[in-house]
Parts: C-alpha cells; structure tokens; sequence
C-alpha cells in the first residue's frame, strides 16, 4: 500500500512535468525556427541552444546541494516560477516591437539559471518516492515526459508557427509552468526531506562530499566520462539537425519529421516504463550505443527523407537504454542523502559535452564542413557522389563521422571491468585517482 501511494505521488508530479515539458519543447522549437529563419545561420540558431543550456549545466552542482537540504517541492516550484520569467522577459521586449536576438538569448538563460534548481529537485525526489526495484520504471517514465518536447511539442509549433504570432505561444508555456507548479502543491513532502531542512547548509563542504562519492568508485568515474563524450555529439545532432532539413523542406513538415524520429523515444521509454529495464546493464549499455552509433551515421547518408525519419526513429529508440542502464548503475552505488548532489554534479561534468558542442557545431559546420560538399567543393566529386552535395551535406558528413566514433565509444565500455564491478555490486571498493574526474572533464 504504501509502495502504491509513493507511486501515486510520483505520477502526479510526474504528470505536472510532462505538460510543462510540452510547453517548454513549443517555445524552443519555435524560436529556434524564428532565428534560423531570420538569420539562416548555423552559428545563430546554436547559440540559443548554447544560452537556454549552459547557466543550468553551470549552476547544477548548486542546485543539487539545496536539493538535499531544503525541500525538494519547494525547489522544483521555485525552478518552474523562475523559468516562467525568462519567458515573461522575452514576451515583453516582444510586446513593444523590438525583439532582437539579444533579448532571445537573454531571455533563454534566464529560463536556464532557474532550471538549475528545478532539474536536480525533480531527479532526486524518485528516491523519496520510490522504492530501489522501481527506479527503473521511473527512469523510463522520466524520460518518456522529456521525450514529449521532442514528440508533441514540434508538431504543434509547425502547425501554429505560420498560423498564431510568437507571442501566443510564450503565453501557453507560460501556463504549463504554472500547471506543474500546481502538480507539486498536491504532494507532501516526506519525513526525509523535512528533516534536511533544519539542518544549517554548508554549501561547498557538501559538494565536496558530492564529489568524494564519485571519485571515490572507479566504474561510475568511467561512466560519467563515457556519457559526457556520448553528450558532445548527442549535441552535434541537436544542433544541426534542423539547420540540414530547413533547406529540405518547411517548418511543418520538419516539425513532422522531427516529431517522428523522437517517437523512437517514446515507444522505448514507454516500454522501460511498463515493463521494466533489464538488469544486464552493461550489456544493455554496450549493445545499445553500438546500435545508437549506427543510426546516428545513417541520419547523415541521405536526403530522403522516409530514410532520415527511419534511422532517426531508431536512434532515438535506443538512447532511453543507454539513460536507463547508466542511471541504475549509479544510483545503486550512491547513498539517498548525497543523491542531489551527486547527481548535479554528474550532470554537469557529462553535459560538458553539449555546450562544447553547441559552441564548434555552428563554425564548423558554416565555414568547414558545408563548403567541403557544396556543388563545387573539394569533397563533393568524392564524398558527395556517395551522400550527396549541395547545401547541409557538410552536416550530413559530420553525422556520419560523429557516428562511427560513437560505435568505437561503445566498444571500449564492453570489457571494462570496473563498470562490470558496478553491476556486481563491487565497485564502490576501488578508489579512483582524484586526478580521474579531472581526465573525465577532458
């Protein structure tokens, strides 16, 4: 009975994120299109994802300790009312006709910063509510609401974005915040989380203790490396793949296709979800990047677009396997006191990747690897006889690369003994250099 209630309280905040997911995957998706469209820029259209992504990815170690000491309801409802005002700053210089890319940008890291507070909140209330035998599921219910702004959110803006103006759809994301602020109201806070509240903070001294847990076992040290080479060129993909499309077809049909290819995530998620991750978690880590490896090189070989939708669909099928693994991994082997912190921390050294990402995807796809395959480029008699030349096949060749390297990725995890010791259960008693975390960042 009291498993079901956990549950219950976790579906319902769980349900406030989805909605709020949704609204969030609108508005990036829309204004993504509206500077892309405005300044046809690779580089641009990069630059909104590096503000809406770094000042959270900075500020999460932060966000992690306040998750563990102060109530966690109260820090995801802090998060989504701060990350309203970022949209609040952008409607208005909308308002009174002067939006320039600037105020986009700016608007976007204010939404980030307070994403700090929320995000880290959200992750480690699962071990509030639930027991360790349904972490799993969580996991692929988490990831199934992200998914959903990658699912839902793209349709609808290719629909509404030629039909309702901008300004329409800040104000529905603005609501969706507000809803799952509401979905946080219902649920109390537990004994455990009251407790850490009156307990005096000591904010560097338990961020220390954030990395000690992690440093201290070798095979999660391996693993936050590994995911944060996998995060750069998750970020390639993210940041370039509509910039190759847009120059395929319109807003609605990307929307379409990107909506389609993040089905894969939704299918794989939802399966996780209902039935459970397999407790084989290396393997299911090894095989899965291998075949994520794959479909990301294929999204890259063509410009048709039944074979994008198809191999995207696949890449994104099997990341949630990859996520899930990784994360019951890490969560057997860390304490439920120092999860906040520990998870923040390890969200900020994997996600180095993405902002490095977003910061080289845009250059070099502009002034290096576009040129390469344009009709008259030095590439475009060879490579292009194989993917095609012309504008966006630069970025196609990048995938391709980014691809093969991510299958090598995968081969390097498979006889890794002290990840193996993860799953055993053994790897908490093999220290691991203090130097190590500094090599991951690398």
């Amino acid at each position: 009975m009291a498993q079901n209630y956990g549950f219950s309280r976790f579906m319902v905040v769980w349900s406030g994120q989805l909605i709020s997911n949704i609204g969030s995957g609108l508005t990036a998706f829309t204004l993504g299109l509206f500077v892309y469209q405005t300044t046809e820029s690779a580089t641009s259209y990069a630059l909104l994802m590096l503000f809406s992504f770094l000042p959270s990815l900075l500020l999460k170690p932060v966000g992690g300790v306040l998750a563990d000491r102060f109530d966690r309801r109260l820090m995801m409802i802090t998060g989504d009312l701060g990350s309203a005002m970022g949209l609040l700053f952008i409607l208005g210089w909308l308002l009174s006709g002067h939006l320039a890319l600037w105020q986009i940008y700016t608007g976007a890291a204010i939404s980030s910063v307070f994403a700090a507070l929320q995000n880290p909140a959200y992750k480690a209330s699962v071990s509030d509510f639930l027991p360790e035998e349904r972490f799993a599921q969580a996991s692929g219910l988490m990831q199934l609401a992200a998914s959903s702004q990658y699912l839902v959110s793209p349709v609808l803006s290719g629909f509404l974005f030629n039909r309702i103006d901008i300004k329409y759809i800040l104000l529905i994301d603005m609501a969706t915040f507000f809803i799952a602020v509401l979905a946080v109201f219902f649920v109390r806070a537990n004994q455990a989380t009251s407790l850490r509240k009156v307990e005096k903070p000591q904010l560097f001294s338990e961020m220390r203790e954030g990395f000690h847990a992690i440093t201290g076992n070798k095979g999660i040290v391996i693993l936050i490396a590994i995911t944060s080479v996998l995060c750069f060129y998750i970020g390639f993909l993210q940041t370039l793949f509509g910039p190759m499309l847009l120059h395929l077809m319109d807003a609605e049909s990307f929307g379409v296709t990107q909506a389609l290819c993040a089905a894969g995530l939704l299918v794989s998620s939802l399966l996780i979800g209902v039935m459970g991750g397999s407790e084989r978690h290396v393997s299911t880590i090894s095989l899965s990047l291998f075949l994520v490896g794959l479909f990301y090189a294929w999204i890259g070989c063509s410009t048709n677009r039944h074979f994008i939708i198809v191999s995207g669909f696949l890449f994104f099928f099997t990341l949630p396997f990859v996520q899930t693994s990784l994360e019951v991994l890490i969560r057997r082997n860390v304490d439920n006191e120092k999860q906040g912190r520990v998870w923040s921390i390890i969200s900020l050294v994997t996600q180095l990747g993405y902002p490095v990402a977003y910061g080289l995807a845009g250059p070099l796809a502009d002034d290096v690897f576009n040129p390469l395959l344009m009709e008259q480029g030095l590439l475009a008699p060879t490579v292009g006889r194989l993917i095609g030349a012309g504008t966006g096949r630069g970025i196609g060749l990048m995938f391709i690369i980014a691809g093969v390297l991510v299958i090598l990725l995968a081969a390097a995890i498979s006889r890794n003994r002290a990840i193996r010791d993860l799953e055993k259960g053994e790897g908490q008693g093999e220290p691991f250099p203090p130097a190590g975390l500094g090599q991951a960042n690398t």
